[in-house]
């Protein structure tokens, strides 16, 4: 078996191939669930249910598509430019660290600026977290699937270590926990009652403000470019290491933004759960949309309503939400798979 590049693939290929993934993914989760007792058919229905079947279902959906958006976002620019970025967790992190020291009262400033004021603020931090190995690998060819993925241990143990330290709420009952930001520090809810707050708003914004940078800028081609071939865009007098440096501050303050919108809109405080995962699943996100930032939206709703679904589902149904985490997985594996056909023709000798 060999691979041949595809010249040019057509818009319906371009579209089947996702699909067919999706459908994939469908049937390999369908037979887990018969191999647990229960009808695939129930179970898919509850998890839609669980999603969208009701106001509260959906907001909560769309809640939890926030940070996904954000770290979606993040990989799919620093994947754009073949920049590995498996760090998204520490950068979220770092960005509800920044989100806590600024947001209790650091920051003498009227209302409305401080949440801007605080915002830049966390995305600089995150941003300046990944310049680190995107210089590591343009000078001195350090692999940077190893150094972001190794961050996110190292910014976690500070995390931890700030909790029980100078972080610590005096007032938490020595649970491991920040105190909480300002009310001016706090992103408002869209609807009052319900946890759907304007965090999300401000990712639909960025999702639109990426796709024109990378559609409509020069930086945008120079990273498609970068990412195409690095050494054709070397040539052709495109300032690769530059380029690289760019997209990792882009990429880092993205993903910074989750962990903001996080700790000012939702959780109001710091935890070591803060995230769930979010960072990494940013990756199934990105992969999901193709790399394209408006794409990125729409897979994160998909996943996020997968995970709610999943919560409502279990409860119903008896099967452990954890075929959330499995669907997911397959979806990546099988939308890999995808664009690897979508690019790349299967020849038999």
């Amino acid at each position: 078996m060999r691979l041949e590049p595809k010249l040019a693939p057509s818009l319906a290929v371009l579209l089947l191939f996702p699909l067919g993934a999706i459908a994939a993914t469908l049937v390999i989760t369908a037979l887990l669930v018969l191999a647990a007792g229960a009808s695939p058919f129930s179970v898919f229905y509850l998890v839609l249910k669980g999603a969208a079947g009701s106001q509260f279902a959906a907001l909560e959906m769309l809640t939890r598509a926030t940070p996904l958006i954000f770290t979606g976002l993040a990989v799919a620019v620093a994947f754009r430019a073949k920049l590995w970025n498996i760090g998204a967790e520490a950068q979220l992190y770092i960005g509800a660290v920044v989100t806590v020291v600024l947001g209790t009262g650091a920051l003498p400033l009227p209302s409305v600026l401080l949440l801007p004021a605080i915002a830049i603020s966390a995305m600089a931090v995150g941003a300046l977290l990944l310049l680190g190995p995107a210089v590591l690998k343009t000078r001195f060819g350090v692999d940077e699937v190893v150094t972001t993925l190794l961050l996110n241990f190292i910014v976690l143990l500070f995390v931890s270590m700030l909790l029980e330290g100078p972080l610590k709420d005096p007032m938490g009952l020595g649970w491991p926990q920040s105190p909480k930001v300002i009310a001016d520090a706090q992103l408002p809810r869209i609807i009052r009652g319900k946890r759907l707050h304007y965090g999300f708003v401000l990712a639909l914004f960025s999702a639109l403000a990426v796709w024109l940078v990378m559609k409509k800028t020069a930086l945008g081609y120079e990273m498609r470019a970068v990412g195409h071939n690095r050494e054709a865009a070397r040539f052709a007098g495109i300032p690769v290491d530059a380029v690289l440096a760019k997209t990792a501050l882009l990429s880092g303050g993205l993903a910074a933004l989750a962990g903001f919108s996080e700790v000012a809109g939702l959780k109001g405080n710091l935890t070591l759960d803060l995230s769930p995962g979010y960072g990494y699943s940013g990756i199934v996100v990105a992969m999901l949309a193709m790399l394209n930032p408006l794409g990125v939206v729409v897979s994160a709703i998909f996943v996020a309503g997968i995970f709610v679904g999943a919560d409502a589902m279990s409860r119903s149904a008896g099967v452990p939400s954890y075929i959330a985490d499995v669907m997911t997985a397959t979806a990546l594996l099988t939308m890999v798979t995808a664009i690897l056909l979508t690019r790349f023709r299967v020849r038999w000798k």
